[in-house]
């Protein structure tokens, strides 16, 4: 009931020409097709120079690569979204001239930055590194017609505006966040999400792994945390947690879309799955019920019982093990069944063991009322309104070295409602519309925050009322585009004005990707 769709390319192109976007780099070819405008893709790359004729993919076209595994995976990740759609055989090789070419050579655009290049007899895309080609690869994308996105022959043609695009990130970070404690989704699911974040050039998926009302990832030294703990979630239910080898796929899944996960072990609050299945992590030595309710701040792990710090220790050391990338997120929000003097000792235990198997801690901004190590990052998830003294002791950190992650609950949590008539999410933070998600510039938001503190965005979907891949899909387009957008794009192509023009015709690519979307009046959907 939530699958809203709307008419497809043709929209898309009257739209463009209508708002005048075509000043940006419309090209046309010999049949007088238009080309979609080199600037007109999301995030909004750092320099375009649109000009010359398009490109046009046929069936003679080939993908060149790099003569390295990591040139050929991302030509074959290229090759297989064309190939439905296009009905081209596409191959790819490391011989040839002309067609579409994917380099790595030496730049000034760092590990993610890339240069498109296209004109009349290819295109080429450069880069330093790997990622870099792979986000090359996403705008590419984006400057075909959204039909591309089909798993049926579509007509074309298949054009490529000519010019070229320079880009990179502004922020390191830039990332999503699933909550699968609430309700539990199952490995194919996380994917088809990593694949949705890949196209908007997202580079971190935060797994929430644990909570109250759910315990989502096999420990070996803590076996009934997944079998019991795991076994509902909200409202009831089955429930469910990853194998350690479903967490693998996942991680090496995202890491073939360029993407690192930062799993999540919340603590010590949040932790009544866990706590109810170990009688000896309570001070009491009682193992309470299991929930399946939503209110928060009940729980707490035992800060003063050495077992707890077994627990800690024993947790993260598998957990690191089964995680490549640098973060591991140690959670620390609403323990306010913690004294604070128990939750600063907890904390100043807890995060040498981060260090210890050779992670680096992130934590929700609370972690800034205690002590932060070295190199600690803090993911503010405050407001607008957030009192004073709470902004201010988070600056305080931030100007003593602690990074920011910048995930204000009223401008980027992806499971507000738009509207009071929104049929999904929540409200406490306030209602969250597109254009509220996407204007605000994080560099500048955190006042006495120095803007070198803050390393990226995160915008969390937590899932009390999320149950289906439908609604993940719902809650999170069209706001999700706009934060990517914030964490790459420079801050001189901030503009909602002519953000909301290409984020309109973002809407047909979603339709062909079967992903329902909210259909924002503030938006200028394509029409017939």
């Amino acid at each position: 009931m939530r699958q809203h769709r709307t008419p497809r390319l043709l929209g898309t192109l009257l739209l463009v020409a209508a708002a005048g976007v075509s000043a940006v780099g419309a090209a046309h070819s010999e049949s007088g097709r238009t080309a979609t405008p080199l600037g007109q893709v999301v995030p909004a790359p750092a320099s375009v120079d649109a000009g010359g004729s398009p490109y046009r993919i046929t069936d003679g076209t080939r993908i060149r690569v790099e003569d390295s595994p990591e040139g050929r995976r991302v030509g074959t990740y290229l090759a297989d979204v064309l190939r439905p759609s296009t009905g081209y055989r596409l191959p790819v090789t490391t011989h040839g001239t002309g067609g579409i070419r994917l380099r790595i050579a030496a730049g000034s655009s760092g590990a993610e930055g890339y240069r498109l290049d296209s004109g009349r007899n290819g295109v080429t895309i450069t880069a330093a590194a790997p990622a870099g080609l792979f986000h090359g690869v996403q705008t590419l994308r984006q400057l075909l017609p959204a039909a591309v996105e089909k798993d049926s022959v579509q007509p074309g043609p298949w054009l490529v505006a000519g010019g070229t695009i320079k880009d990179s990130p502004r922020y390191g970070y830039r990332g999503a966040m699933l909550d699968v404690s609430r309700h539990f989704f199952g490995v194919a699911q996380v994917k088809r999400y990593i694949d949705e974040l890949a196209l908007y050039k997202v580079n971190k998926l935060h797994l929430h792994l644990s909570d109250d009302q759910g315990w989502r990832i096999a420990i070996d030294s803590w076996p009934r945390l997944a079998t019991y703990g795991g076994s509902t979630q909200v409202g009831g239910g089955h429930g469910g947690s990853y194998t350690k080898a479903d967490y693998k796929e996942i991680v090496r899944y995202a890491a073939s879309r360029y993407l690192e996960v930062v799993p999540e072990i919340d603590m010590p609050g949040h932790t009544n799955a866990a706590l109810a299945s170990y009688a000896q992590l309570n001070c009491n030595g009682t193992a309470p019920p299991l929930y399946t309710g939503t209110d928060v701040g009940f729980s707490s792990l035992c800060v003063a019982k050495p077992v707890t710090y077994d627990f800690v220790d024993d947790v993260v050391r598998e957990l690191a093990a089964l995680t490549p990338g640098k973060y591991l997120h140690i959670g620390g929000d609403e323990a306010h069944s913690t004294s604070h003097a128990d939750y600063v000792a907890f904390m100043d235990k807890v995060q040498p063991v981060v260090a210890k198997y050779g992670k680096t801690v992130i934590g929700w901004h609370q972690l800034t009322g205690a002590h932060p190590v070295r190199g600690a990052i803090a993911q503010y998830w405050g407001l607008d309104d957030t009192s004073a003294t709470e902004k201010a002791q988070v600056a305080a950190a931030a100007r003593n070295g602690t990074g920011l992650v910048l995930s204000p609950a009223d401008r980027v949590y992806l499971d507000m409602k738009y509207t009071a008539d929104t049929p999904l999410g929540q409200d406490w933070a306030g209602l969250v519309e597109v254009k509220r998600a996407y204007d605000w510039n994080p560099g500048a938001y955190l006042p006495g925050a120095p803007a070198s503190a803050t390393r990226g965005v995160e915008a969390p979907l937590w899932t009390e009322t999320i149950v289906t891949g439908a609604d993940i899909d719902y809650m999170t387009f069209p706001r999700l585009p706009g934060v990517a957008e914030l964490g790459w794009s420079p801050a001189s192509t901030h503009d909602w004005d002519t953000y909301k023009v290409r984020l309109a015709a973002q809407g047909p690519r979603w339709e062909a990707l079967g992903i329902g979307y909210y259909r924002s009046p503030q938006v200028p959907w394509p029409t017939a």
